[in-house]
């Protein structure tokens, strides 16, 4: 009868030499302490002339893959990043960090209390989410639960290992191992050489797991959009993901979040604060200081509760670089960070980290400013409209689109006139809300109000 389980035919060849050196329970009634059995199916069947470990063999098998397991993953050198090892208030770190950073620590505890989904970490060097991922893997070792961790680009250096001729499983037999783990870690995805081979095998092994529903951790320092499509389209599943972006910034240069490497130019509008802004009563008409009273309490309910963006429009000199920095005055004022930076500022620091003497990289310099919980860009649209300026305007927009921190952006142009990739972000209404000053310029157009007002009187 197919299916059932025969010990009467003697196996062969190297079969006969694995089954003598893992002989299973001499008192079994199944194998008869072979340890193998063979499922009594006819000639032809995929199953016909195999054998299989006997059920009396099981916990064995379990303890064999588990230290399987723990060997490729060299999870003993991880033991000192556990749970109680992670400080999730951080250090130096501002009030909404801090939330952050605890957030991500409790889904990290709650995921490995019940490993179930996939919990991807995202966030740059030194935010703590390869610490996460290793304690996850030394609570569910803890428990009993096999755990394989292992860094992408040696995961694909442990797959390529199996065609030496000295390797002691065959591709096939690693592969499987890796895919089938009960709990699979990887840390730094998207660090590996993109070569055909290695994403063709990333995606194998990913679309495996996401079909199965295996429990999965992964942490990368990447956008989703900057991962290869395949695997994005894996990651980006609601249903089965829980992403987690953690904003904190690198834990080695902690106490200095504050600095921004002298980016911040916030200091030189000290005495632009809310209190401080002009309505121009006396010189404007009533409709325009209305506009300006709008727009003032606009400003005042966000720097209270900061949420999505903010766009101001209108004439140079009309306020809106004043509210702008009004907002991120109270905010400092309130305890949390804030980086006001001019646009053209901005990429002219950018460009400066390409001198070989620059203390800092791009990719540092440009992390600081994406990642700021609270980011004011002044005049945008002033800048060089070159396509790596374009670029590098869209990727920082892009990234806090989607994480949806806090934006405050000024610009004299209209928004129909700006990049068509910016245009799409800050045209969504549910994420920003744009606000047009309708005040003349401050100088000018008070002169030139007045200068109306007695042409009228000496008619």
């Amino acid at each position: 009868m197919a299916g059932a389980t025969s010990k009467e035919s003697t196996p062969t060849s190297s079969n006969t030499e694995r089954a003598g050196s893992l002989l299973g329970d001499p008192h079994c009634p199944i194998c008869g302490g072979l340890g193998y059995i063979r499922l009594d199916v006819p000639l032809g069947h995929p199953d016909f002339g195999k054998l299989f470990p006997c059920a009396c063999r099981a916990a064995e098998i379990r303890e064999r893959r588990t230290e399987a397991l723990r060997t490729i993953s060299n999870i003993a050198a991880l033991d000192r990043f556990t749970f109680e090892t992670f400080r999730p208030e951080g250090q130096g770190l501002s009030p909404d960090r801090q939330h952050n950073l605890r957030w991500a620590y409790d889904l990290a505890h709650a995921f490995a209390a019940h490993p179930e989904g996939w919990l991807v970490l995202r966030g740059g060097y030194g935010c703590g989410k390869t610490h996460l991922a290793a304690a996850i893997a030394n609570a569910c070792v803890a428990q009993g639960l096999p755990v394989l961790f292992l860094t992408v680009p040696d995961l694909l250096d442990h797959l390529r290992a199996a065609f030496s001729p000295s390797a002691g499983q065959t591709y096939d037999e690693r592969f499987e191992e890796v895919r089938t783990a009960p709990l699979l870690i990887l840390d730094d995805l998207g660090i590996e050489q993109s070569t055909s081979w290695a994403l063709e095998k990333l995606f194998q092994l990913l679309n495996y797991r996401y079909m199965s529903r295996l429990p999965t951790v992964i942490t990368t320092n990447h956008e989703l959009e900057e991962l290869e499509p395949r695997l994005r389209s894996r990651l980006a599943d609601p249903d089965l993901v829980q992403l987690v972006t953690i904003l904190a910034p690198d834990y080695r240069q902690a106490g200095m979040e504050q600095t921004h490497s002298g980016l911040n130019t916030l200091p030189l509008y000290a005495e632009m604060t809310l209190g401080s802004f002009d309505l121009r009563q006396r010189d404007l008409p009533r409709e325009q200081v209305d506009n300006l009273r709008r727009a003032l309490e606009l400003a005042q309910t966000y720097a209270e509760h900061p949420a999505g963006w903010l766009l101001f429009t209108g004439l140079y000199g009309c306020g809106k670089t004043h509210l702008a920095a009004a907002i991120a005055n109270e905010r400092v004022r309130l305890g949390h960070p804030a980086l006001f930076i001019v646009v053209p500022d901005l990429l002219d620091h950018l460009r400066a980290t390409f001198n070989p003497q620059s203390p800092v990289s791009y990719d540092k310099r440009f992390e600081e400013v994406r990642r700021t919980p609270f980011l004011v860009l002044d005049d945008l649209g002033t800048e060089s409209a070159t396509p790596w300026a374009q670029e590098k305007l869209y990727q920082l927009f892009n990234y806090r689109y989607v994480a949806q921190l806090p934006t405050v952006i000024t610009t004299a142009k209209e928004v129909d006139e700006l990049d068509a990739k910016l245009r799409t972000r800050l045209l969504d209404a549910r994420r920003c809300v744009i606000f047009g000053l309708t005040a003349p310029p401050y100088l000018g157009g008070v002169a030139r109000a007045k200068a109306v007002r007695r042409a009228k009187k000496k008619r």
